[in-house]
């Protein structure tokens, strides 16, 4: 089984709509006794919260399945448990560095495979852009794990 986090600032934009697109393109390639998903944040801003109404919006829009999750701060035992990291912008890649004592398994990877940052749409309102590029990240990173494409 492959572990799956996403991580981004409060848990509750970015990561948490990673984690349920990338959910959605498992259960459609029938994949879903493989993996085991979930997000996280760098900080405690959000801690508890849910999903922030905009992002809940663009996923409903898009007809992406989504539940109840709680933002929480990622952990070094998140670290140890899970198998692929997946960041959304050189920040989340400092402020880990304080949570977890460094990336000697090599876990910790942007989310889009061109290195390039998903842009947070709580502070830039662009939830399509944040949603286009999540799915092509997760589109790619499944791609990677799975070695069947996924769109």
């Amino acid at each position: 089984m492959e572990k799956i986090l996403f991580v981004c600032h409060g848990n509750i934009c970015r990561s948490v709509m990673a984690q349920w697109i990338f959910q959605d393109l498992v259960h459609r390639h029938h994949l879903d006794a493989q993996f085991e998903i979930d997000s996280a944040a760098v900080s405690s801003e959000e801690t508890g919260n849910c999903m922030y109404p905009p992002a809940r919006r663009k996923l409903t829009e898009k007809g992406i399945p989504f539940g109840e999750h709680r933002a929480r701060q990622m952990t070094q035992a998140d670290y140890d448990h899970f198998d692929h990291i997946y960041i959304m912008d050189d920040s989340n890649r400092r402020l880990m560095g304080r949570i977890v004592r460094g990336d000697p398994d090599h876990k910790i990877e942007m989310l889009k495979k061109d290195g390039s940052s998903i842009f947070d749409p709580w502070y830039s309102g662009d939830f399509e852009q944040a949603y286009q590029d999540i799915v092509q990240g997760c589109q790619e990173r499944l791609d990677e794990i799975s070695g069947q494409p996924s769109f």
